[in-house]
């Protein structure tokens, strides 16, 4: 056969095979498209979180991990907030305007001090009612201090028993306190600092302590607690006045704005602003014990055990004054130390500084004896200054995490390095830290 006719042969068979025939296979057809990727396909949005503030230095290698719970009371808020971002993972949902304090407790309650209605006086930091609230916002507890004359304010404490500890504004009128306690000044009212502890099961005030029952005067010779008050620095002078402090007291004379409990030693501190000075009370005693004048030193009544800050509180000698003004003093766990801030703004000292310092191995006090702490760390810096308000609390890796409240906060380390700032957008009265694995933010989603 000729090549051209075999080669026509060919072609012939294969065009004339079918397409069902043994050998020909086909791709199936499919209704299913591939996909095609649309580049402007929105993609699913992140969670997003309102932002308190503004993280201005965030050192991850000096941080210590965790949460951050800020009391706002520039804008009645309390919140938790992550310290990468300041997003605010959760916010409680309160009644009423906050009176300054609010923290967590170990069964995760929120203890918070809030704003009463129709309170009759509204110093700085007036509260007037306390509450527990859940971690769900249920309000399992509320007590209301807030009559013509008493008020609680600024700072709120639970003890070891459940026990709730309340600052309160104790007032009298001023010819019951010229008469009787021979006050030198012209003030309508005049208000001094007063503790009551609270039992929350029966709402019963189960032990109080009063500062009227711990004056001294050296004004009026007639009166009970006149005597010499360089001679009796266990005693209150009830007349002090700040040299280098201007301005009304407007009655609040002594303006206390924090209280720390000390379980290991059964004491109570008081910061105590317009005195410049820590108070320090007996807790053992009963109600009764706690208004009489033993001459302190832990005889079993309510005078002053110790006290420290400001030896011309007293008319002490000895001693060189470290405090001008004072906030949010804490005592560090596992130690004898106290944290406490010192605000500045008074005599033109504009920087605030914060001091560890060493507690007494025993609180007993002499007169003309320099009772003043020992400074174990203290951390300052020229951007450090906030006049009012303010705190310090340690953390569990040796950091300090410091409120500044005119700005926000400061986390420094033992040797004074600067690990994170927040810069927050209200006006912080405290801030507490947590660990990221503490147990008591386990209610809350805050990953």
């Amino acid at each position: 056969m000729k090549p051209s006719i075999l080669f026509a042969f060919l072609l012939l068979i294969c065009f004339g095979c079918s397409d069902n025939e043994p050998g020909f296979i086909e791709e199936e057809e499919t209704d299913q498209e591939t996909p095609v990727e649309n580049p402007d396909t929105p993609e699913e949005p992140e969670e997003t979180y309102e932002v308190a503030g503004e993280i201005e230095f965030y050192d991850e290698n000096l941080i210590s991990e965790g949460y951050v719970l800020v009391n706002d009371v520039g804008f009645n808020r309390v919140y938790m907030i992550n310290k990468d971002k300041a997003e605010i993972r959760h916010e409680w949902e309160l009644e009423q305007g906050i009176g300054n304090d609010a923290e967590l407790l170990e069964n995760s309650d929120l203890l918070v001090s809030l704003i009463a209605d129709d309170v009759a006086f509204s110093f700085g930091g007036f509260g007037g009612l306390v509450q527990l609230v859940a971690p769900d916002n249920t309000v399992k507890w509320e007590y209301e201090i807030n009559t013509t004359f008493e008020l609680g304010h600024h700072d709120v404490e639970e003890l070891p028993n459940g026990n709730i500890l309340i600052l309160v504004w104790e007032g009298k009128l001023n010819d019951e306190a010229r008469e009787n306690f021979g006050y030198a000044y012209d003030d309508e009212v005049i208000y001094a600092e007063k503790l009551i502890e609270v039992n929350p099961a029966t709402n019963e005030i189960v032990w109080e302590w009063s500062s009227w029952d711990h004056t001294i005067q050296e004004d009026d010779v007639t009166k009970s607690n006149y005597g010499l008050i360089s001679e009796n620095p266990q005693r209150i002078d009830l007349n002090y006045r700040d040299a280098l402090r201007d301005g009304s007291y407007n009655g609040d004379i002594m303006h206390a704005n924090g209280i720390e409990y000390d379980a290991q030693n059964d004491l109570i501190y008081i910061s105590v602003n317009f005195y410049s000075e820590v108070w320090v009370l007996d807790h053992s005693t009963t109600t009764e014990e706690a208004a009489l004048n033993t001459g302190g030193n832990r005889n079993k009544g309510g005078d002053l055990v110790y006290r420290f800050g400001n030896p011309e509180a007293y008319n002490n000698s000895q001693g060189t004054r470290m405090f001008f003004y004072n906030h949010g003093i804490n005592k560090i766990a596992n130690t004898e130390h106290i944290l406490i801030y010192v605000n500045g703004g008074l005599g033109g000292v504009s920087q605030s500084v914060v001091y560890e310092l060493a507690l007494p191995d025993a609180f007993v006090m002499q007169p003309d004896t320099d009772n003043e702490l020992e400074e174990v760390w203290s951390f300052t810096d020229p951007d450090l200054f906030a006049p009012r308000v303010s705190g310090a609390y340690r953390l569990s890796n040796g950091n300090t995490l410091i409120t500044e409240g005119d700005y926000g906060c400061w986390e420094v380390t033992e040797n004074q390095e600067i690990a994170w700032k927040y810069k927050g957008t209200g006006f912080t009265w405290r801030a507490y830290a947590y660990d990221q694995d503490d147990t008591v933010l386990d209610p809350f989603d805050l990953q």
